[in-house]
């Protein structure tokens, strides 16, 4: 299932809407903790459904939006 992550709550849990509507709250999955990948507001993720409750969830897979093309690439300065 995918949905966007509407806000998020204490003890790293989030509130996602479905794309079909359905509200529910969802905890960030354990290799997401392990490396230490954000999930914030605004964010469209992947997630797995509770069959026994269909309010909880588990995000799984936080999906990037993809950047603008600017004209120029950042400088970088050489090392001293």
């Amino acid at each position: 299932m995918q949905g966007r992550v509407q806000e998020v709550l204490p003890d790293s849990r989030f509130r996602v809407t479905l794309d079909n509507g359905h509200s529910l709250i969802c905890y960030s999955g354990g290799k997401m903790r392990k490396h230490r990948i954000r999930v914030l507001a605004g964010d469209k993720v992947s997630l797995e459904m509770s069959p026994y409750d269909l309010n909880k969830g588990r995000i799984t897979f936080r999906h990037l939006e993809p950047r603008s093309q600017s004209g120029s690439l950042p400088v970088r300065r050489p090392a001293r």
